[in-house]
This record gives structure tokens, C-alpha cells and sequence, in this order.
């Protein structure tokens, strides 16, 4: 049995001939893909950003809250609430006096300190009662749930809520509780019946688009608005009321002179 050889000279002559067949056949691919038609350039403009592009910046600073309230949900509440109500004061403040354009009109610090007052008081109990109402009343249907929700917090929370809120203003500004009750009873009903045309559309999407921990910032947006209406239906009662101390005042004084008339005519009683 003979075993086949191959002389150097023949394999270095078959590698030479298969590197040139290599090399003829990668320059005949870059001819061809040269004389290929180029496709023309691509000027039409770049796509618009997605929606995340512009909700990103927007959305870190709720979830900075969220994160806050997971760790510390008691104080992040109660300062939250803090800024709510001085900002509700202040935008009354503004409202009412044209945004301090009116000749004598400048921010009253006083009225800003009640607010902070009653809102360090009723922030706890209101950030429970959420919590309360988010556990309790789930039913197989949620607009049935949604619709007791809304029907409990407007009939029990609303007129509880509204008579502290404007009971403390009178008492803080130095009210007496014939007074108090005068001014509860002018402003509780009024804005009872107008929060219904309010807050059931904000409790309806907090109980159905949103997680428990995130009800509390979205409200509190809102909240701002109805703050800036409370303290400004306050300051109409306070106005109203200062009137009708006038007209009382002013009729006392009447009767006084007319008294004091009568008895220097020597028509008064007799003893």
C-alpha cells in the first residue's frame, strides 16, 4: 500500500492559486456593489418625540412624593396640607382685593397664620377618613362603590368639614360663639350645596384612575381651588357680618337718643 505525498512545491502552488481566487472574487463583489445605484439620501425629518419624552420631566416630581409619603406618609401629609391651605388663603387674599391692586389693599399675614392654624389641626383626621373611605364600601360593582363613596364623603365629611373650617375662622379672629354660630350657619350651607357641584367629579376619578398613595397630591390640586373659595365665602361673611354690627350699633344709638328725648320732654314713665 503506497501512501500519497505531495511535494512542497505543489501545495504552496495549490495555496497561491486558491488566495487569488479569493482575492478575484472579493474585488469582482466590491465592483459589483459599487456600480449598484446608491439610494438618495434621506431627508424627510425625524420623527416627533413619544409622549414619554415630555411626561418623564413632568412625572419625577410625583414620584418623589410618592416615594416621601411611602416613607413618611403622617408628615408628608401634614405639610402638604400646610401648603394647601396658605396657598387657598393667599389666592383669596388675591381675589378679593384684585391681586392687591386696590388703594389700601396688602396681604394680611394674620389671615394666612389661621389658615395654617386650622389645616395643622384637620390634616391627620382627613388624611384617615381617605384611608377609611378607600377600604371600606368596595362592592362587586364599582359604580356602585363609586357612587356610595361619593354619596358618603358629600353627605357625612362635607358638612362636618365645613362647619370646623369656618367655626375655627370666626374663633381665631376672636369671635364669640353667638358669633360663630352666626357665621357657621351663613356659610355651611352654601357651600354644601356647591361642593356638590365640585368635588364628586374629582373623588370619581381619584377612586377609579388612581393608586391610594397618589389621591392625596391629586386632591390636594384641587383642594387649592376650593381652599381660595372657602376663605374667600369666609371674608364675604366676615364683610356681612361687620355690616350688620354697624346697622345694630347704629339702631341702638337711636334708641338711646329717642329715650334720652323722650325723658327730657316729660314723657317718659313716671315713678
Amino acid at each position: 500500500m503506497s501512501i500519497p505525498f505531495s511535494s512542497p512545491r505543489s501545495t504552496l502552488l495549490r495555496l497561491h492559486q486558491l488566495t487569488r481566487r479569493n482575492i478575484l472574487h472579493r474585488h469582482q463583489q466590491t465592483r459589483l456593489a459599487s456600480t449598484k445605484p446608491q439610494p438618495p439620501p434621506n431627508t424627510s425629518p425625524p420623527p416627533p418625540p413619544s409622549w414619554a419624552y415630555y411626561t418623564t420631566p413632568l412625572a419625577s416630581p410625583f414620584r418623589a412624593y410618592t416615594a416621601m409619603q411611602s416613607r413618611r406618609p403622617l408628615l408628608v401629609q401634614l405639610e402638604s396640607t400646610l401648603i394647601i391651605y396658605w396657598i387657598g388663603d393667599l389666592s383669596a387674599q388675591a381675589v378679593g382685593s384684585a391681586g392687591f391692586s386696590e388703594p389700601g389693599s396688602r396681604y394680611e399675614p394674620i389671615r394666612g397664620l389661621r389658615a395654617l392654624v386650622i389645616a395643622g389641626i384637620c390634616s391627620l383626621p382627613v388624611y384617615k377618613w381617605f384611608l377609611f373611605l378607600g377600604r371600606h364600601f368596595n362592592y362587586g360593582s364599582h359604580l356602585a362603590s363609586l357612587g356610595v363613596k361619593i354619596c358618603v364623603n358629600q353627605i357625612c365629611f362635607a358638612p362636618v368639614f365645613n362647619t370646623y373650617f369656618f367655626g375655627m375662622q370666626s374663633l381665631l379672629s376672636g369671635g364669640t360663639w353667638e358669633e360663630t354660630k352666626r357665621r357657621v350657619v351663613h356659610t355651611v350651607p352654601v357651600s354644601f350645596w356647591n361642593s356638590w357641584k365640585f368635588w364628586p367629579a374629582v373623588t370619581a376619578f381619584s377612586f377609579t384612575y388612581l393608586k391610594p398613595q397618589n389621591r392625596p397630591i391629586f386632591a390636594g390640586c384641587f383642594a387649592v381651588i376650593w381652599q381660595t373659595y372657602l376663605s374667600w365665602l369666609n371674608k364675604m361673611a366676615e364683610r356681612g357680618e361687620g355690616v350688620s354690627g354697624k346697622v345694630e350699633e347704629r339702631e341702638k344709638r337711636v334708641e338711646w337718643r329717642m329715650a334720652g328725648a323722650t325723658k327730657k320732654a316729660g314723657l317718659g314713665p313716671k315713678g
